[in-house]
């Protein structure tokens, strides 16, 4: 089996936390916190925030603020941090960007405009601007399938030759999609869904993956033994993948069943109390909590 990949930019995994709120709908401060520690004292190797899996688009503008204010002041430096940019022009993102360097981020990942049917060499330069102002590393999310827009290719490889201080993509895709970014550029590459292919996704010559919080503690102890040199380890990080593979394909059947789902699963080993949702959300079966019960109550709580 080749080297598995490693990036000086960024590598390992590096949960998505997720946006908890309380019953009369405000931002959850304590849960925040809680996760925090799950994913320092779990071995995670980063931490990331403001993704699809914070429920950016349900936030307001001060809130996302709040969000990066608490998680800053909480890691407190402790392991690097990832920061999603969401916003639909330049110069908001360029303020983001601005914030997340204020608190010590050591990456950005910027997301495509909402705007769907633009030629490809507007989202590079969309991309490519906001990189270019940058002070700290910049990446793509590049996910058709959860946002209705993403580069090819070659506009991937277009974008970080224009622009190098692009140096990550996260690939939402399968593991041999990666494989072929991978193939395709010198960026770190990152790959999402909860972690579904993990050890697969390492195979391919990804850097390191953007799950959730629900199984950070694991999917951190794969990643720790896919990069040993005893061979034995990596029948281990077989057998440990094994173990959550039903539960991430229980979670990533969409985004809208990973925000329901995968966030109670997360709430039981987080020590929090019931899930409250901000609408508009997938309201959940009785059927999905009893299977996301049984998924959770196979896991200890947190050290926390």
């Amino acid at each position: 089996m080749k080297k598995i990949a490693t990036h000086d930019i960024a590598h390992g995994i590096y949960p998505m936390l997720y946006a908890f709120f309380s019953p009369d709908g405000q931002l959850d401060r304590e849960a925040m916190r809680r996760q925090v520690e799950a994913a320092v004292k779990g071995g995670a190797h980063g931490i990331a925030v403001l993704g699809l899996g914070t429920e950016v688009s349900k936030l307001s503008a001060s809130e996302r603020q709040t969000v990066l204010d608490w998680v800053s002041a909480d890691l407190d430096g402790r392991l690097p941090l990832a920061v999603t940019v969401a916003e639909q022009s330049v110069e908001d993102a360029n303020t983001v960007v601005r914030a997340a360097e204020a608190a010590g981020a050591s990456c950005v990942v910027l997301q495509p405009p909402a705007t769907k049917g633009l030629p490809e060499d507007d989202y590079i330069d969309f991309f490519g601007t906001i990189a270019d102002a940058a002070a700290i590393p910049v990446g793509v999310q590049n996910a058709p399938d959860y946002l209705g827009i993403g580069l090819s290719l070659e506009g991937i490889g277009k974008l970080a030759h224009k622009h190098p201080n692009v140096r990550m993509i996260k690939a939402e895709g399968s593991a041999l999609y990666a494989a072929q970014v991978v193939e395709a550029t010198d960026l770190a590459v990152f790959n999402g869904r909860c972690g579904l292919e993990l050890t697969d996704n390492l195979r391919a010559g990804c850097v390191g993956m953007i799950p959730a919080i629900e199984t950070v503690d694991i999917q951190s102890r794969i990643f720790d033994l896919m990069h040993s040199d005893d061979p034995g380890d990596e029948k281990e990080a077989e057998r440990l993948y094994g173990d959550i593979l039903p539960m991430t394909v229980f979670i990533i059947q969409s985004i809208d069943s990973f925000l329901c789902y995968g966030k109670r699963i997360a709430a039981r080993r987080l020590g929090l109390g019931e899930v409250h949702d901000r609408a508009p959300a997938l309201a959940p079966t009785q059927m999905g909590l009893a299977w996301a019960d049984r998924f959770a109550s196979a896991l200890p709580a947190f050290d926390i």
